[in-house]
């Protein structure tokens, strides 16, 4: 939804508002960071989460001073920022990064049905590594106890965007300098077993992650 928060003040253009741009780009990023004010002191927690439909999930400890801070339902913003290529332009005021990112401005809401918390839960780990909850023990009462699970909505959020080369001034075009995009990209890399796990073979689901 586009509010007076979530118009940028620079490159307008680059904003989006819709569902098709804002969801995927979430869908994609492991981690978001959500900021708040305590005390007139500025904070900016960097956490798990996943998505479904227009709700952003997070947790954490019962006891954690973030999480009973913003269960009360303080403002809070929450971004997320995907960097798919470094922007190499013939001089340093033109260079730039190609990214999709999102930003949130929403009120924490505690999840007390016990099926949305713990399918919040699910949702956060799978979203992490795909077809793991499955293959987990089952989470305890004791473990559920110590637990939080906060929903944001999503009504009030937009997606900004970057991509292509760069944008240099033409009388720069003909210098020697080289000029493109550095594409990059978040690799999984072989995963290395704990001592006591090292007789039990790699699961389906992590041979391709």
């Amino acid at each position: 939804m586009q509010t007076p928060r979530t118009t940028p003040s620079r490159l307008a253009k680059r904003a989006h508002y819709d569902a098709e741009t804002i969801h995927p780009i979430l869908d994609d990023a492991l981690f978001c960071t959500v900021s708040y004010v305590l005390d007139g002191q500025p904070m900016a927690i960097p956490t798990a989460f996943a998505r479904k439909g227009d709700k952003l999930y997070i947790h954490g400890s019962v006891g954690s001073h973030f999480i009973r801070t913003i269960e009360q339902g303080v403002p809070v913003c929450i971004s997320v920022m995907l960097a798919d290529g470094l922007v190499l332009a013939k001089s340093a005021f033109h260079h730039s990064v190609n990214y999709r990112s999102v930003v949130i401005f929403a009120n924490a809401e505690k999840v007390v049905d016990e099926a949305e918390e713990m399918e919040a839960l699910a949702l956060i780990t799978d979203h992490l590594i795909p077809n793991r909850w499955d293959d987990l023990r089952p989470t305890t009462p004791s473990e559920m106890r110590k637990t939080t699970v906060l929903a944001f909505s999503l009504a009030e959020s937009s997606a900004k965007l970057r991509s292509g080369g760069p944008n240099d001034d033409e009388e720069d075009l003909s210098l020697p300098t080289w000029a493109g995009v550095i594409p990059l990209k978040t690799v999984r890399s072989t995963p290395v077993p704990a001592a006591y796990s090292i007789t039990i073979p790699l699961p389906g689901y992590l041979q391709n992650s």
